[in-house]
């Protein structure tokens, strides 16, 4: 079966066969950039599959093979005129991360090219990640946008990098390869494109044989020790989105200039 999930710019498409679904962001003349629309869509269709014991795996992918997910389409910040804005757009991303993360089924990121920002949120989310040499892992939000992460976010860089990599990706604004995340142990595993499709359904295949419920209760385990115990952090959001470096960040990556930060 299919169903569209579609939105005014941007669509999300959802097939199942056999047991296994298959989510692709299909954006790709924007790189797959999520527009509020398209976070609205992820929602819907994460509740669909959840309620579908058919469904023995889920897969996450990209279109055009440029990029998993570049994020979030910073248009959408435009509007944003204080810290309260950037509160909502935060408890938004944590509960989409969250549904996919929560999901009862196995997860597969299947990431070619780039998975930045809010696309390495969601492939971190997901249970497993098979990677393209080409790929390249990161939030380089130090350097472009001034914003920041929420502690649900930053746990889960965290609990998927250790605190180095975290530092790197987050202070640095370094971008990781999938082969150093490969031997951090992050990407499952790397083949070429020519062999993604193969890789992937033989991890499907896999994962879709063994026990379902000893699957969904160890996810739920992992997930609740990874978020149990997180501090709070609204204060840190609202002095990010509140800030005037912010604005600065935002306007210009739309005008791509590098921004003059402030410290304000």
């Amino acid at each position: 079966m299919s169903e569209l999930q579609e939105g005014t710019e941007g669509q999300i498409h959802l097939s199942i066969q056999d047991g296994i679904a298959s989510i692709l962001f299909d954006r790709p003349q924007a790189r797959n950039a999520m527009t509020w629309e398209m976070y609205t869509e992820l929602g819907v269709i994460c509740e669909r599959i959840r309620s579908d014991a058919s469904i023995r795996v889920a897969t996450f992918r990209g279109a055009g093979g440029e990029a998993f997910v570049a994020g979030t389409d910073i248009e959408q910040f435009l509007s944003f005129s204080s810290g309260e804005d950037g509160m909502a757009y935060e408890r938004i991303i944590d509960e989409r991360i969250a549904q996919i993360e929560t999901l009862p089924m196995p997860t597969v990121a299947i990431v070619e090219g780039w998975a930045i920002g809010g696309g390495l949120a969601i492939a971190t989310a997901c249970d497993f990640r098979v990677a393209t040499p080409a790929s390249r892992f990161g939030i380089p939000i130090a350097r472009t946008l001034g914003n920041c992460l929420s502690m649900a976010n930053i746990a889960r860089v965290i609990a998927a990098f250790g605190v180095s990599r975290a530092k790197r990706i987050l202070l640095l604004a370094e971008a990781l390869s999938a082969e150093e995340l490969l031997a951090a142990g992050y990407v499952t595993e790397m083949v070429e494109t020519e062999g993604l499709d193969v890789a992937v359904a033989a991890l499907c295949k896999k994962l879709a044989s063994n026990a379902p419920i000893t699957m969904r209760v160890s996810k739920e385990a992992i997930w609740r020790v990874v978020q149990s115990g997180l501090p709070e952090g609204d204060d840190l959001i609202r002095a990010c989105y509140g800030s005037r470096d912010f604005k600065i960040g935002v306007d210009a990556f739309m005008e791509k200039k590098r921004p003059v930060w402030t410290g304000t």
